[in-house]
């Protein structure tokens, strides 16, 4: 109107979060852990960048990937890196991989009236030989026996650690999983690794069982088919991946000799080790 008013109510709004694309997946094996992003940011229809890591190393043994808006991603990765710091500091030591699991909880969950508009894997080696399949009753209890018995355990295999997998929402709920993808592509990846890694769907052999754990070669092929397809189908998943592979103590790295584009980050020989593969995705 000329005045200045308005024939009907106008309404204002303000959103300060945007959705990034990309899919991130982790898979835990019986000594073994593999973490996996794509590389692509867009908004929308455009491609921002086409190499956006979407997975971070946070400690010898731990590996966290970040998926949804890239900046708060970015952001809470930087704090979550900061927080580890100064535990190193304060106790000459890196944080385990269930207390990193809680700081995040614990981060995430302070700022659920504003959240960090991400979801976050969390991807490692656990000390105290705990399986991914049991339940969180049961892992405080093997916890405090793990204490309890870390001197008669020195020399046993569960001393060398497991595979384990958090997943997170925004607000902080997780849990641990043996498998687990997010991201634009989550409904394609998911049902694919719930088939490969959970067996869902699939009847054994008469007299057979399915495997508890896959072998790392068979876990990689997994990884690396789950984007390829999810490339093909989706418009913000591509351009590259990167794939973190997490050793316990002890394990062989042999399955890895052949792999090109591999990289070890590992800062010393002795420990868990760990590395990364780099490969090229679809570009279109």
């Amino acid at each position: 109107m000329p005045d200045g008013s308005y024939e009907r109510p106008q309404q204002r709004q303000f959103n300060p979060y945007s959705e990034n694309g990309g899919t991130i997946l982790a898979i835990a094996g019986a000594d073994f852990s593999v973490i996996a992003g794509d590389t692509r940011q867009s908004e929308g229809y455009s491609i921002q960048t086409r190499y956006a890591p979407k997975v971070f190393r946070l400690t010898e043994r731990a590996v966290l990937a970040v998926n949804g808006f890239a900046a708060d991603g970015n952001m809470f990765v930087k704090k979550v890196k900061q927080r580890l710091e100064w535990y190193r500091h304060a106790h000459a030591k890196d944080m385990p991989l269930r207390a990193i699991a809680r700081l995040i909880q614990t981060m995430l969950y302070a700022q659920r009236f504003f959240p960090y508009y991400v979801y976050n894997i969390l991807g490692g080696i656990e000390e105290d030989g705990t399986p991914s399949h049991v339940s969180h009753t049961a892992l405080v209890r093997a916890h405090a026996r793990a204490h309890a018995h870390a001197r008669a355990l020195t020399h046993s295999a569960s001393a060398l650690g497991t595979g384990a997998v958090y997943s997170f929402d925004p607000v902080g709920s997780y849990e641990r999983e043996a498998c687990r993808a997010a991201g634009a592509a989550q409904s394609l990846v998911q049902p694919f690794l719930d088939n490969q890694i959970y067996f869902k769907n699939q009847t054994p052999a008469p007299g057979t069982n399915h495997p508890t754990h896959l072998p790392l070669p068979d876990v990689l092929s997994i990884v690396i088919d789950s984007f390829t397809s999810a490339t093909e189908r989706h418009i913000e998943v591509g351009d590259g991946l990167e794939i973190y592979v997490v050793l316990a103590k002890g394990r062989s790295t042999q399955e890895l000799a052949s792999i090109g584009g591999l990289q070890e980050l590992s800062t010393r020989a002795e420990g868990d080790r760990m590395f990364v593969i780099r490969r090229d995705l679809k570009k279109d």
